[in-house]
């Protein structure tokens, strides 16, 4: 991990971080912007939702439930449920930039996103003033946000002439993967993943995607559980110091 002096360095190398996965998340923005048409979206309002929603989970989640007619609270609350997790991105963020105004956070927490948050965390786990935090977590969300919008808007734009064929949402899916495998780097973290993806697979037949939000809760739990109860004391006091 290269060390950082000023925020030219640091903005380099969250560039340098976050290339790969812009393809990715291009190739997601293309997925849901498409899906947006097909759910019979008029364009102006297929736009207006990228643009303000900027969530492709809740997006998907929302899309049937809109064609279907569904009453306004049952959408909202399948969008909420669906990005709860980033509840707790905000939660491992704010102490890093609770020093900046209202708007600045306001604007932050709006272009953030699952990958930038996470290539993030790998960069800075620890809460210090270290040079040009800042500038590196903006040179990862503001190239993430117009990747996202880009494959977006061509992908309303481009609406069912996209053959689903062509398996774009799996490159999403990958990208995803790729960021999230560094992430585990314990038993804790790999109990937790494994019951959270069991649980999402159990559930996966949940009305309005609430099983999503169950896989998640269940998954945290098992973590902390194994963290307290399944680690060595040993160990888990080297971890502490």
């Amino acid at each position: 991990m290269t060390s950082i002096k000023t925020n030219q360095d640091a903005w380099k190398e969250a560039l340098q971080a976050g290339a790969p996965t812009w393809f990715g998340i291009a190739a997601w923005g293309l997925v849901v912007g498409v899906a947006m048409i097909k759910a019979g979206l008029s364009t102006p309002q297929a736009l207006g939702m990228t643009l303000l929603v900027f969530a492709g989970s809740a997006q998907l989640a929302s899309l049937p439930l809109l064609a279907a007619h569904a009453p306004l609270w049952v959408i909202f609350a399948t969008a909420l449920a669906v990005n709860l997790r980033f509840v707790i991105f905000s939660a491992i963020l704010a102490p890093h930039f609770a020093h900046l105004p209202l708007r600045s956070r306001a604007w932050l927490g709006y272009t953030s996103g699952d990958l930038s948050v996470s290539l993030f965390l790998q960069k800075y786990p620890e809460l210090s003033d270290a040079k040009g935090k800042l500038t590196y977590l903006k040179g990862l969300i503001f190239p993430n946000w117009l990747s996202w919008q880009t494959g977006s808007i061509i992908g309303i734009l481009a609406g069912s002439q996209v053959p689903e064929s062509w398996g774009l949402g799996f490159a999403g899916t990958l990208a995803i993967l790729c960021v999230m495998l560094p992430l585990i780097l314990n038993r804790a973290a790999t109990v937790g993943v494994l019951v959270s993806g069991a649980a999402a697979l159990a559930t996966f037949a949940w009305p309005y995607k609430l099983g999503l939000l169950f896989s998640v809760v269940v998954g945290m739990v098992a973590a902390m559980l194994f963290e307290e109860y399944g680690t060595p004391r040993a160990a888990r006091e080297q971890h502490d110091a």
